[in-house]
């Protein structure tokens, strides 16, 4: 009877073993971040020891966000934009395909971010518009944005509205970092370089181009960018200088291919979404000034090659 019950309790723990999600293989100190990934239609909140604190099943997703009451932003396909409590009950929702105007029209939300006074802003590729709407789903302020190549699927990417109030885009099918004040006004542009290369299709390390998927405002005033199939980070200042970078073969043993979500660390370091590059590469890693890469993430279990939603939770 003894042996049995060991047998069961050793079968038992193979079994746990086999299903756990802690798969992670991470260097350095580990992070608290939230990860989404399109391929395996997961999005989860991930400990510092690589298991997980929730998971949530989605649909196609570019955005998401952990908001200061716990719940978490996200979408659920590129339409529809949702706010999820911990226990995973939907209290929000907003779905651009049938709201404001957009009934019958080919539009796609791509970004999406929670601001002052309850408003939800919402980037509309497509109808080409930055929107905020109340929690009945009104609109309480529009601007129309700038588009050289319109296009319902790349328009834009990450959309943030920055600390002065105006609202930083990256647009991809443009390669274009845009700051629109509240006007809608372009008050400041730059083009993500092609630095004398030939645009190449394609969405791992192979391809080449500029559809940049990120842009962040840093304190001193400079702008931080993903470069999406530019392989690269760029830190650029108001006048179009760029100051810093990170390209696709500047890190020992790691290759960058779509740049994603990039972030400034209050420690000074960068943290690099690195999308589409493939099993033998991390997907999340944070790096120092001088480039050296101090923490690394890479899950191929319980994510997989198209995972461009990373943001650090926690001290930064």
């Amino acid at each position: 009877m003894t042996n049995t019950l060991i047998c069961r309790a050793a079968l038992a723990a193979l079994c746990l073993a086999l299903t756990s999600p802690l798969h992670a293989e991470q260097t350095g100190t580990g992070r608290r971040f939230l990860a989404g990934d399109d391929s395996t239609r997961r999005l989860a909140i991930i400990a510092p020891d690589g298991s997980y604190e929730w998971e949530l099943k989605i649909g196609g997703i570019h955005d998401a966000h952990v908001l200061p009451n716990g719940n978490v932003l996200l979408q659920q396909g590129f339409q529809k934009i949702v706010e999820v409590a911990p226990d995973k009950k939907v209290v929000w929702e907003y779905d651009s395909g049938k709201m404001n105007g957009n009934e019958g029209k080919r539009v796609e939300v791509h970004a999406f971010q929670r601001v002052e006074n309850g408003l939800t802003m919402i980037a509309e590729s497509g109808p080409g518009r930055i929107i905020e709407v109340d929690k009945d789903g009104k609109i309480q302020k529009e601007i129309q944005l700038k588009r050289n190549k319109p296009n319902a699927h790349s328009d834009t990417r990450l959309v943030r509205k920055i600390a002065n109030g105006n609202y930083l885009v990256a647009h991809e099918a443009d390669g274009f970092v845009r700051e629109y004040d509240g006007s809608g006004k372009v008050v400041w542009e730059y083009e993500v370089p092609l630095f004398g290369k030939e645009k190449k299709g394609g969405h791992g390390p192979e391809a080449w181009g500029n559809s940049v998927f990120c842009a962040v405002r840093l304190a001193n005033g400079n702008t931080l960018i993903g470069s999406g199939n530019g392989h690269s980070v760029l830190e650029v200042t108001p006048a179009k200088e760029i100051v810093w970078k990170v390209e696709q073969n500047d890190l020992p043993g790691i290759t960058l291919a779509w740049v994603t979500c990039v972030e400034r660390l209050a420690n000074g370091n960068t943290m690099i979404g690195n999308c589409h590059a493939g099993p033998n590469h991390p997907q999340f890693i944070e790096v120092t000034k001088d480039k050296k890469v101090v923490w690394s993430f890479k899950d191929f279990k319980n994510f997989g090659n198209s995972m461009p939603v990373q943001h650090v939770l926690g001290a930064k």
